[in-house]
């Protein structure tokens, strides 16, 4: 069943709402970040958190309060008085440059930062996200917002294939074929991140991480669904692995 435009609007103000809950936007950095999602019926519109609310923060986000904007960075709808984000031009660039993607967030995460000004690098730790860091992530080489068209397309250029990237000292971008890949990915980012900086603490710059080859057994492998105990069960699809995801959001929902 497609989106219509309110769907898209609620769907990306809980977005905002679960990074709030996942702990990648609160404090200092509760307003810093923001989560958006490419409208399926118009290719070249989406919907994010914009600025100049009252109350700024990506935990009370409603669907009323998100902005739609073209893949020009320009607004095109939203509530009187709000802005798009300073930063729109992430999203925008990089709906223009990657058409598969369908969402994009990027938020202030206190480890992954740390470790772009220590290492400039992660290094897969753990099952969740290890795929995601397993290839050196690009980092934009500045701290400065990116507001520019040129700055944008330079974020967008170095994401090239990539799900995820850093921004030095600043956080990071992370990419999707829907909301919860890239909010979800985000969430594996940090906790990749986290567990970097421990180990960077406890064993120096040279700390040991997991090789590529034991990642390669985690992705080279017979399906779960051709395997005997489970042929009945999933008859041939991939199994559903959307929980947490669904979790997250009723987390976040409001209640009528």
């Amino acid at each position: 069943m497609s989106l219509d435009l309110e769907d898209v609007k609620r769907e990306v103000a809980t977005a905002n709402r679960v990074l709030a809950n996942l702990g990648l936007a609160t404090g200092l950095t509760a307003a810093l970040g923001h989560a958006s999602m490419r409208v399926p019926s118009e290719s070249n519109h989406f919907f994010v958190k914009g600025r100049e609310y009252q109350f700024d923060a990506l935990a009370i986000m409603e669907a009323e309060d998100m902005v739609m904007c073209d893949t020009e960075g320009f607004l095109i709808a939203g509530r009187a008085g709000l802005t798009q984000c300073s930063e729109v031009k992430i999203h925008a660039c990089i709906y223009k440059t990657h058409p598969q993607v369908q969402s994009v967030v990027h938020v202030h995460p206190r480890y992954t930062i740390l470790m772009s000004i220590l290492t400039g690098s992660l290094k897969p730790m753990c099952q969740e996200g290890a795929e995601l860091v397993r290839d050196t992530l690009p980092i934009y080489p500045h701290v400065k917002t990116i507001q520019s068209d040129a700055e944008g397309m330079e974020v967008a250029n170095l994401l090239g294939g990539h799900k995820a990237m850093l921004l030095l000292g600043h956080g990071a971008v992370t990419t999707g074929k829907s909301l919860s890949e890239a909010v979800m990915g985000m969430a594996q980012l940090e906790e990749q991140a986290r567990m970097n900086y421990l180990a960077y603490c406890a064993q120096g710059k040279d700390y040991n991480y997991l090789p590529g080859g034991l990642i390669d057994e985690m992705s080279n492998r017979t399906p779960l669904y051709e395997q005997p105990h489970f042929k009945d069960v999933l008859k041939g699809r991939p199994p559903v692995r959307d929980g947490i995801w669904n979790y997250q959001k009723r987390a976040a929902s409001r209640k009528e």
